[in-house]
């Protein structure tokens, strides 16, 4: 039976951005985080232990942006989703949606984002 672990609207600062002003102090990210994963064991134990624990997830996905710059939302997509693969080896494939919620645009927008998958390789 397969599954998938959700994670929705984590927010989090941290500094990225191509622009001087961006890289000068943290601000604020939205992140969506979709694990798939096997949930057979979990559904019938019904035990923390047999599935991934979203907690330890989503602090993973949190440091992430916290502790990284990078200049564009795609590599900051891209380390999310080869963090959330490195935290549990049966996540077997990962999608991950940044968005920035203060973009530097000229027109009103609720926020501006990227949306990555990456798959564990055998």
């Amino acid at each position: 039976m397969t599954g998938r672990i959700e994670i929705r609207d984590l927010r989090a600062f941290g500094v990225h951005g191509v622009l001087d002003h961006e890289r000068e102090r943290a601000q604020p990210f939205s992140v969506d985080v979709d694990a798939s994963l096997d949930v057979s064991s979990a559904a019938e134990s019904d035990a923390l232990g047999d599935t991934v624990d979203y907690g330890a997830l989503a602090s993973a996905v949190a440091a992430v942006v916290r502790e990284t710059s990078f200049a564009l939302l795609e590599a900051l997509a891209a380390a999310i989703a080869r963090r959330v693969l490195a935290e549990d080896s049966r996540v077997t494939r990962v999608e991950v949606v940044v968005r920035k919620v203060r973009p530097p645009v000229a027109v009103d927008v609720g926020s501006v984002g990227v949306r990555v998958v990456d798959v564990r390789r055998a």
